[in-house]
């Protein structure tokens, strides 16, 4: 009977043979399917005798058409392709929302035209028309700051919202590749071969690396383990449930972590997720920084200088500050320091006018005693209400903080007979607070002699700055050009050998930052890109632009230094000017949107690559497939003529006994 045993055992094989063909075809176009080999090897021989003879064929088993490394470089891949690409999408938006590339109404082109009103109503800045002109461009210019805060904000909670998402496919995927685990591992248990149960979970873990970057493991009986950042995300047939959320820090980072653990990493790569997580926590976060330090430092650097000067509209009866979040001056934003505020009270009744200084201690100091110390100042008060420092003249009074020279000597030692009268004017053009004094060398007459001023900076401690004649030649009432802006005139009379006078000049009147940071007299409003804005007084009113720094306010002085803010190269931007800094910003993710196009060209080429290696190796081709179809159908055939063959012959044998 060996022979039927032989005839059978190639109909079996063929028969098996079909139906892996079958499948093959039946999967030609199912993704993520390995084409299958029937794998067969001779029988167990037959001994007849001193000879052996052959014992037909067996099915050792059904194989699948693979290659491992192959299989987890495309996994590798698929993750790097999946983070890129979407950093790639997200930025692209980023770009069009800056749209300084498509057009020129932009953010640069606002900046340029808020300090270019600036310089125009420097040379008019009494004008109305060029008042209204500057507010208008500066509303402008904030109202593009806040559209791109908002922008990036709202970009930020859609991130988010994706990254809950991708978890939640992340997680659908890991119950998936979990119970397949458990189906191949219960049948492989058995001896039995579930190759298209592996192509199914394969393919999972395939659709997996597009949503996260990840590791596998092989175990046995056709078990793979999932790994996510060092966390096991399927072992066996268990799969652990992940969440997104933000880190507890300050500005925390979108992180995953295993549910309700809290324990959220940062450094997730790989896929939709790794790319989520890079823009916000890393791209997105920079631009947003950078966004919200170029619109900090226009507040602070305008603000500054606005709060020194006065407009059209005259000094004040009532200042008001904005809500500060706490009270406490050292935890104002930017950081107050320790030193002088300058209050300058003119009596509008008689015209007098007085400096007070009002110390403050940056490390203990807030609202209320600053408050307390400016309400020592006769001819003002003031109060901190609902967190909010409002300072009042009282009735006859005005205030304002101009650095302006006061009309008369700070101090003066005078011994003539008929001393002199001393006028003080001008703008300092310093860039330090200094005191100078007048001394008078000789004595006698003004206008006659060899009368003399010299003048010392640092209160008469410092250097000779200045020697003025006011003996034989000076006509009393002149203008003497002390320098940097500041001029005296001296009257008729006479001076005592070693007579002296002061003049205190000031470069700023606010050496804490203070007024700034309380939000007295300033232009704009806000600390980011989010909540920049002009000041509703400032927009009310254009007149109250702080355009003049001079005791009768017609001079545009104000007006000039915060028009070249423009062109000052500050620290706090890297040493550059505010038009470079943020042409370096767009310029930035151009070249972000620039290297990761270049990378998805790539990475794309390289999965074609392997693409093409693993459909060579385990894809279905049908010509092939046919080909194969028909040497099994001619091995089935030869199998059954073989059979007949051999019965024929029993037959034979039969009917001679």
């Amino acid at each position: 009977m060996s022979g039927i045993d032989i005839g059978l055992s190639g109909l079996r094989a063929a028969q098996k043979a079909f139906a892996v063909i079958g499948n093959n075809i039946a999967n030609a176009a199912t993704d993520g399917y390995h084409r299958q080999r029937i794998e067969l090897s001779p029988s167990d021989v037959m001994q007849a005798g001193t000879i052996a003879i052959g014992g037909g064929v067996d099915v050792t088993g059904v194989t699948r058409a693979i290659d491992t490394l192959l299989e987890l470089e495309i996994l590798r891949q698929q993750s790097s392709l999946g983070q890129v690409s979407q950093e790639l999408a997200t930025l692209g938006t980023v770009e069009s929302a800056f749209g300084e590339l498509s057009g020129t109404s932009g953010l640069s082109e606002a900046i340029d035209k808020f300090f270019n009103a600036l310089e125009d109503l420097a040379a008019h800045p009494s004008e109305v028309i060029w008042q209204n002109q500057a507010v208008s461009l500066a509303e402008n210019m904030t109202s593009k700051f806040r559209t791109l805060g908002e922008f990036l904000s709202t970009l930020e909670t859609q991130i988010e919202l994706e990254a809950d998402n991708a978890v939640d496919q992340i997680n659908q995927l890991a119950t998936q590749i979990a119970e397949l685990n458990e189906k191949i591992k219960r049948k492989e248990l058995i001896g039995t071969q579930v190759n298209n149960l592996r192509d199914q979970r394969d393919q999972r873990i395939t659709e997996l690396s597009e949503l996260v970057g990840l590791e596998t493991q092989a175990q046995e009986y056709g078990v793979v383990d999932v790994n996510i950042a060092g966390m096991p995300l399927v072992s066996d047939a268990a799969a652990l449930t992940l969440e997104a959320g933000l880190t507890a820090a300050t500005n925390g980072q979108l992180g995953i972590s295993i549910e309700d653990v809290y324990n959220y990493d940062t450094n997730v790569q790989g896929g939709r997720l790794g790319g989520f997580l890079s823009l916000r926590n890393t791209l997105l976060a920079d631009i947003k920084t950078d966004l919200n330090n170029l619109a900090n430092e226009i507040i602070q650097q305008v603000n500054q200088y606005h709060v020194q000067g006065a407009g059209s509209d005259g000094s004040f009866t009532q200042l008001t500050g904005w809500s500060v979040p706490s009270t406490t001056l050292s935890d104002f934003v930017p950081p107050v320091t320790d030193g002088n505020i300058y209050l300058r009270v003119t009596n509008t009744s008689t015209g007098a006018v007085t400096r007070n200084a009002v110390a403050v201690d940056a490390s203990t100091d807030t609202l209320n005693t600053l408050a307390a110390a400016i309400s020592l100042i006769a001819g003002v008060s003031a109060s901190a209400s609902s967190s909010k420092l409002i300072i009042s003249a009282d009735a006859n009074y005005t205030f304002d903080f101009l650095p302006a020279v006061l009309p008369a000597p700070t101090a003066s030692t005078f011994t003539g007979g008929s001393p002199p009268t001393v006028t003080v004017s001008g703008i300092y053009a310093g860039t330090q607070n200094d005191t100078f004094k007048f001394t008078v060398s000789g004595a006698g007459t003004v206008g006659n002699g060899t009368l003399q001023l010299e003048v010392r900076d640092n209160g008469g401690a410092g250097s000779v700055i200045a020697n003025l004649s006011i003996g034989s030649g000076y006509a009393a009432g002149d203008r003497l050009d002390v320098g940097n802006g500041i001029t005296v005139t001296v009257g008729a009379g006479d001076f005592g050998a070693g007579d002296n006078f002061d003049v205190a000049a000031f470069a700023d009147t606010d050496t804490t930052g203070v007024l700034a940071g309380a939000g007295i007299n300033t232009f704009f409003s806000g600390n980011t890109a989010l909540d920049i804005a002009v000041r509703p007084e400032i927009t009310s009113s254009p007149g109250r632009i702080a355009t003049a720094l001079g005791a009768d306010l017609t001079d545009n002085a104000n007006a000039v230094r915060m028009a070249a803010i423009a062109d000052q190269a500050l620290s706090n931007l890297n040493s550059q000017t505010i038009p470079e800094f943020y042409r370096e910003l767009v310029t930035d993710v151009g070249e972000l949107i620039s290297t990761r196009k270049m990378r998805e060209d790539n990475i794309e080429t390289i999965v074609q690559d392997l693409g093409s290696q693993q459909s060579q190796i385990s894809g279905v081709n049908i010509n092939d497939e046919a080909a194969r179809l028909l040497l099994f159908e001619q091995m089935f055939g030869a199998m059954a003529k073989y059979l007949g063959t051999i019965q024929a012959s029993i037959s034979t044998v039969m009917e001679i006994i």
